[in-house]
């Protein structure tokens, strides 16, 4: 115990937990009781209450328990209830609850979406940030948490008919059985016939959780008649930790399985074909479109690697690389070796292949994922390609990683890069208004 002397009063700091392999978050103190969210011995969170005055680990009380199929991801307290907030099939689902734990039922949301709710413990109105792909980030004001109805309190403006949208989620089955979600963002009038031009994105890495936002790039894609489809792999942080692990180290080839399996469904289900299917992502998702189309480059009509990690041999060498090994190892482990070359980008690539159209993209001065990696990449695509396909690499000059990157050259990236894909796709170009 330690004393600190503030004002007339003397403070005591009392260990709650220490040395426990589980991560914990104080959430709120009422009377002696502090509610604490924490992974121990439940890998999607539980919310315990800890008697400040006895605060052995034999005393700690479950408050809200586990849940197998969602996360609990935050808990917000008001005057006369708490909230949790969870996160089942990658959407947000809010539930309102007692102190002691009692559920009192659900707060409706607007969709399939992502939200955050605001509460004050002196207060029982609470309001609420919602947004999903096709809803920009929108405030609600709940009156009353008892009654819990939504009123928008705040949208922005937005110069296009999101109501000709829609939201569909699916589950798709890997190659192992895993159940995979997968988001559709199209237009309602459009149908699986097959000739839908279709852009897969995803990531599926470092505990990172793809939720469902508004992302105004997309836009002129599906009014162009595209879908945009998004893959929630493991490796995320979609379903708690173990589905993490799950898509880690030697378990990797996992990650690439679920995007192949969502490209695959995407085509069975009539929505695309291989020829209108392009892939996309960044950073771990660009060792993602890497890896997928050196592994069946007959699956695609066009990819779009971005920063990508392609040499997997040498990744830990460079800047900041050595902190990766947590999720992909490292080739100086003899059994990490093996997984890593099996899939590695670079050193998979095979002479006199056809490998779909191409453009990969970096930035010079990426101190995260160094450009050599597109560059080695991009080099050794172009060496032992064959047919008439483009591969073609885009170097933003004075640029990184993405972070920070002034929108001129996001919006200059995403339109050459959507270009690219309606040239190869025969996409027309939209008439001016």
């Amino acid at each position: 115990l330690k004393t600190i002397k503030s004002g007339k009063k003397e403070l005591k700091i009392v260990p709650v937990a220490v040395g426990i392999p589980a991560k914990f978050s104080p959430v709120e103190v009422r009377g002696d009781i502090m509610f604490m969210q924490t992974t121990l011995n439940a890998s999607n969170a539980t919310l315990m209450a800890v008697n400040l005055n006895h605060t052995e680990q034999a005393n700690w009380k479950v408050i809200i328990p586990e849940r197998k199929d969602e996360v609990l991801e935050s808990v917000s307290f008001s005057m006369d209830e708490m909230i949790g907030s969870y996160t089942k099939h990658v959407c947000s689902r809010l539930e309102r609850f007692d102190f002691n734990g009692k559920s009192l039922g659900e707060i409706p949301l607007p969709g399939l979406g992502s939200a955050s709710i605001s509460t004050d413990e002196e207060h029982t109105d609470a309001y609420l940030s919602y947004t999903s792909y096709d809803e920009p980030r929108t405030i609600y004001r709940i009156e009353n948490l008892s009654k819990p109805t939504l009123s928008v309190w705040w949208k922005p403006t937005i110069p296009v008919d999101l109501s000709k949208f829609m939201v569909e989620r699916v589950r798709v089955a890997s190659k192992d059985g895993t159940m995979i979600p997968l988001f559709m963002v199209r237009k309602k009038s459009l149908s699986p016939a097959g000739a839908c031009p279709t852009l897969l994105y995803g990531y599926g890495g470092f505990n990172v959780s793809l939720e469902p936002g508004f992302n105004p790039t997309i836009i002129p894609w599906i009014e162009a008649g595209g879908i945009y489809a998004v893959a929630n792999l493991r490796g995320g942080g979609e379903y708690g930790e173990e589905w993490h692990q799950a898509g880690t180290k030697l378990r990797k080839q996992n990650v690439f399985n679920d995007f192949i399996a969502s490209a695959e469904w995407l085509i069975q289900q009539g929505w695309t074909s291989p020829k209108q299917l392009a892939i996309q992502g960044g950073s771990n998702g660009g060792l993602l479109v890497g890896a997928c189309m050196t592994q069946r480059p007959d699956l695609y009509g066009a990819c779009l690697p971005a920063v990508g990690v392609m040499d997997m041999l040498r990744f830990h060498k460079f800047t900041i690389g050595w902190a990766w090994t947590s999720d992909y190892g490292s080739s100086e482990n003899e059994n990490e070796f093996k997984a890593l070359y099996a899939y590695s980008p670079y050193h998979n690539l095979k002479p006199k292949t056809a490998y779909p159209p191409t453009m990969v993209t970096t930035g010079d001065h990426d101190d995260r994922v160094v450009p050599a990696h597109s560059f080695k990449f991009a080099a050794r695509l172009q060496e032992v390609h064959t047919g008439p396909n483009p591969v073609l690499i885009r170097i933003d000059v004075k640029a990184g990683h993405g972070a920070g990157k002034p929108v001129s050259k996001q919006i200059e990236e995403r339109a050459d890069q959507l270009a690219f894909l309606a040239r190869q796709f025969d996409i027309p170009a939209p008439k001016a208004p």
